[in-house]
């Protein structure tokens, strides 16, 4: 009844912990977009089937997995390789998700982790994403800030309240920055899709524009109303990361209008 697929590129180092939370009796798919250390060979060993693609963006390559991947179940879950989804989940969708007549796409709740700390009050939750989804009547396409997924307005949509558990940090902040510098480039301009689904929280940000006001009040949102200052250091490194992304947002937004003339 269900698939799990997992987008991939370099993740050696989470793998092996994501395979192992999922129940053997589910069949895996891992769609590569050009791993060069042993991400390919770990999920080989588990018996994953591996499909290989270019990144062309979140929406596109979950649409790749669901259209190019000969996947013949009716339910496609997507999970990250540095996501683990608690055995209650895989056992409510046993019981109840897997004969739903009334869903089409179910968004799940995520429960972040910096530094293996999990983060209870900083990232404002919850934060919800579609996850699980009819595989034959369900599409993703970019949401709002270019970088992301999201799944048309029309599909019929229910909440879990299951969260899974998201290791999205480890320390690596070089290249924590680096990643965003590029996915930052991409949220210059907010434009929603044409009858996508949004969230409460893409909704705001679309209405907030790119203010610079919105720097101190990425930072106060996180620290001080969602009560980040209550993860101590954590919670602290968080909105910290976070205002710089915003920051570098605005800069990148500007830097055309500062810009210097050509000689």
């Amino acid at each position: 009844m269900l698939t799990v697929v997992i987008l991939a590129c370099n993740e050696a180092a989470n793998l092996p912990r994501c395979l192992a939370a999922i129940p053997e009796r589910y069949p895996i798919v891992v769609v590569d977009s050009g791993s060069s250390d042993d991400t390919v060979a770990i999920a080989e060993r588990r018996g994953c089937r591996v499909f290989h693609n270019h990144w062309p963006g979140f929406a596109e390559q979950r649409n790749f997995a669901l259209q190019q991947c000969a996947i013949e179940t009716p339910w496609v879950l997507f999970v990250d390789a540095d996501e683990i989804y608690p055995p209650l989940f895989y056992q409510q969708f046993d019981a109840e998700w897997a004969t739903s007549r009334d869903m089409d796409v179910l968004m799940v709740p995520s429960v972040l982790y910096l530094r293996g700390k999990r983060l209870k009050y900083v990232p404002g939750y919850p934060i919800y994403h579609p996850r699980l989804v009819r595989r034959e009547t369900v599409g993703f396409v970019r949401n709002h800030t270019g970088h992301g997924e999201a799944v048309l307005a029309s599909c019929r949509v229910a909440t879990a309240d299951i969260a899974y558990q998201h290791y999205f940090y480890h320390g690596e902040i070089v290249a924590w920055m680096h990643k965003h510098v590029g996915k930052a480039a991409q949220e210059i301009e907010l434009q929603p899709t044409a009858g996508a689904l949004m969230t409460a929280r893409g909704r705001i940000s679309v209405w907030l524009g790119r203010c610079w006001l919105r720097i101190p009040a990425r930072f106060a949102y996180h620290y001080l109303l969602r009560g980040g200052f209550l993860d101590g250091a954590a919670g602290l490194e968080f909105a910290l990361m976070f205002t710089w992304y915003e920051a570098t947002i605005y800069l990148q937004a500007k830097a055309g209008r500062w810009a210097e003339p050509s000689a």
